[in-house]
């Protein structure tokens, strides 16, 4: 099984991000992902991820976002985690504007598995704790740290 700490960095766990938009925001995971990968194309990203959500939004509550996707050229599953500066609207099931954002890109050949990671990341968000811990972290580190221990039952 995938886990969740095995396809998130550091370095795409960022605090304090600028909100502005939801099309703000998917612009900057794009730019995010496509800046440590480079194989893989921001446009590409972007495009992908707003086709995602004119099929639904994926606001799941509690002030979470979890924008995901298909993508062509990606080889394996990767995430990214946000915390946004000021909450923007994303058309979520509760009406409550978004601070957090789970991003999770799969290869076009989607499995179980990664419906297994939308699953884990559900669960995970699910839990109060795990969130106030996540709104609270002042680094991209902290922020990465919060989701390993809540993957690991702390």
């Amino acid at each position: 099984m995938i886990r969740l700490e095995n396809i998130l960095t550091p370095g795409r766990s960022l605090v304090s991000v600028p909100g502005g938009s939801k099309k703000r925001v998917l612009e900057q995971i794009a730019s995010l992902v496509a800046i440590e990968l480079t194989e893989l194309d921001e446009q590409d990203i972007f495009e992908s991820l707003i086709a995602r959500e004119k099929l639904g939004s994926t606001g799941f509550g509690n002030g979470i976002a979890i924008p995901h996707c298909r993508l062509p050229g990606c080889h394996a599953p990767l995430s990214a985690v946000l915390r946004l500066d000021s909450a923007v609207d994303f058309d979520a099931i509760d009406g409550a504007p978004v601070d957090l954002l789970f991003v999770l890109l799969v290869p076009e050949a989607a499995t179980d598995e990664h419906l297994e990671l939308l699953r884990q990341i559900a669960s995970m968000l699910d839990r109060s704790e795990v969130r106030e811990r996540l709104r609270q972290a002042q680094s991209s580190e902290a922020l990465y740290q919060v989701v390993v221990d809540a993957q690991n039952g702390h």
